[in-house]
């Protein structure tokens, strides 16, 4: 889950060393915005020029609260694809940029910050807003949501993605009537909240004591009875997340995921104050929502009438992947499709875009009725040339 913590280092405001709760405050902001020419030239190179393309970003209302979304592709008759962004409360739209635009041949992406989180955040009165942090909450607005866009575009069905918190709301939502999605895609995928932090912490555990970390190993374990019985906090899921991202947690081969922060600032589709506001929204999410998932399991969940597919990072312990990839393989569903990205951890789809992408528009290819594939078949088949054997 995308933790509180590292969230406030998206911000441009100096939030770095700061704990979590300090974000709530008002921040200054820089007084000149550097990152401005940089976010002109990559809107610039994103720009959508196709005929029948789409760049529109909304507010909806979604179960009573405003939402921001936005909408890219480079044909807006392709087929609909939802980012349910994790956290909770970390939204993807300000990084979307570094990894999305190939997706946009294919699918018209959609972008979506949920209620209390990123643009959507300043929105919302904050006390109606808070008793709804639920995942039952989140599940109804994407259903808006997709019932919003079907008829906006003329669709019957759309494609999810849930990644991370996203991934337990598109477990949730698929479970809904088939009539809603193509297909389920979860990445980071969770399928059970104390499983998957005793795991990760577990883990986490096991290099610090193999490091001979020793501030670690004493952190960690002071954490005890967690994330067994009560409380279940944010503070306590950042306290051992902190050694687990030193060790590649986030990013499989690196010592942080700065890099992936730090895309933010060059976002066409986020200002200073825009990010400021994410890191606030998510402090408020995380410890409002957090305490509310702990019992949030799908263990016994044991069909889905919608095909589902996993992209999973083989050195991920933020959503420990074998907990997924075991699950998967007892789900029934029409189809089940796994693939493994060697080199990454949380964060596929910026650790290995090249492979990340391509496995997307397969899981296009295979999972959408041929009669809805419209003319980018014929590209499909080209991007699906690309796929190592096995994938």
């Amino acid at each position: 889950m995308m933790i509180r913590r590292l969230a406030a280092t998206l911000s441009l405001v100096a939030l770095l060393c700061q704990p979590a709760h300090a974000q709530q405050a008002a921040v200054p902001l820089p007084a000149r915005d550097e990152f401005a020419p940089a976010r002109a030239i990559i809107a610039d190179v994103q720009k959508i020029v196709t005929p029948n393309g789409i760049d529109e970003t909304l507010v909806l209302e979604l179960g009573g609260a405003r939402q921001v979304v936005n909408i890219r592709g480079a044909d807006r008759f392709n087929p609909i694809l939802i980012y349910i962004h994790g956290g909770p409360g970390s939204v993807e739209m300000p990084m979307a940029w570094s990894f999305q635009h190939p997706w946009e041949d294919f699918f018209t992406v959609v972008q979506w910050d949920q209620r209390g989180a990123g643009r959507s955040f300043p929105l919302n009165d904050l006390a109606v807003i808070a008793p709804t942090l639920r995942l039952e909450r989140y599940r109804d607005d994407a259903i808006a949501l997709i019932e919003q866009l079907c008829a906006r575009f003329g669709q019957p069905k759309v494609f999810v993605l849930g990644h991370s918190f996203g991934s337990a709301v598109g477990l949730a939502l698929a479970q809904t009537p088939p009539d809603l999605l193509h297909a389920y895609i979860g990445m980071g995928q969770l399928i059970d909240f104390r499983e998957n932090e005793r795991v990760g912490m577990r883990q986490t555990l096991a290099i610090a004591r193999e490091r001979g970390d020793v501030d670690a190993v004493r952190a960690i374990m002071a954490l005890q009875p967690y994330p067994h019985g009560a409380p279940f906090t944010i503070e306590q899921a950042d306290a051992w997340r902190k050694y687990a991202n030193r060790y590649g947690s986030l990013a499989g081969l690196r010592p942080d995921a700065d890099f992936y922060f730090n895309s933010t600032k060059l976002s066409p589709l986020y200002t200073p104050a825009d990010l400021a506001s994410w890191a606030k929204g998510s402090a408020f999410t995380a410890t409002t929502l957090w305490p509310r998932l702990a019992d949030v399991s799908f263990t016994s969940l044991r069909r889905l009438n919608v095909p589902v597919a996993f992209l999973l990072g083989r050195r991920d312990k933020t959503t420990p992947s074998e907990i997924a990839s075991r699950w998967l393989n007892r789900v029934a569903a029409p189809s089940r499709t796994l693939c493994w990205l060697e080199n990454s951890g949380y964060l596929p789809m910026i650790e290995e875009p090249g492979r990340a992408g391509p496995w997307l528009h397969y899981c296009w290819y295979d999972l959408l009725p041929i009669r809805e594939r419209g003319a980018s078949s014929a590209s499909m088949r080209v991007a699906l040339d690309c796929l190592p054997a096995g994938s």
